[in-house]
């Protein structure tokens, strides 16, 4: 199985006034598959989640190489870890109006190394991809009557 381990959430409010308040909130959270990362090289084949995953990719993309080789095109490790940050501000001008400015960062830690060629899916082209950990930024603007 792969437990998805509870991270701590964490948030904060601040009313400024009776207009403005501004929030400020993040989070954290893994994934772990049981088993070692060359379960499906070393012979112990789909008997843990991550020899099990692991074959299964390997099966379709050639060229895995065992963690701490470099003989290969990449080594296969499905644990995972995301955490985000954002913060929010509310102007509420008259009751039951509010605009809202929100800003988040989510940030993928992965544990794949290497890279492989991936076939031909919507909207990514047949190409060589490097695994590696990824930022995303997100800003939003929001308008709320509520009636």
């Amino acid at each position: 199985m792969f437990p998805a381990l509870p991270g701590p959430a964490v948030s904060f409010n601040h009313n400024w006034d009776s207009y403005w308040s501004t929030s400020l909130f993040g989070s954290y959270s893994a994934v772990r598959y049981d088993g070692g990362a060359n379960d499906n090289i070393n012979g112990i084949g789909t008997s843990s989640a991550k020899g099990a995953y692991c074959a299964a990719f390997a099966a379709s993309h050639g060229g895995q190489a065992a963690v701490g080789n470099q003989t290969g095109n990449y080594t296969c490790n499905p644990d995972f870890n995301v955490s985000q940050l954002g913060a929010v501000t509310r102007w509420t001008p008259v009751k039951n109006l509010t605009f809202s400015a929100e800003v988040m960062w989510f940030h993928l830690d992965q544990k794949m190394s290497g890279s492989s060629v991936f076939t031909a899916s919507a909207p990514k082209p047949n190409a060589l991809y490097e695994f590696k950990d990824q930022d995303t930024f997100l800003l939003q603007v929001r308008a709320q009557r509520n009636f």
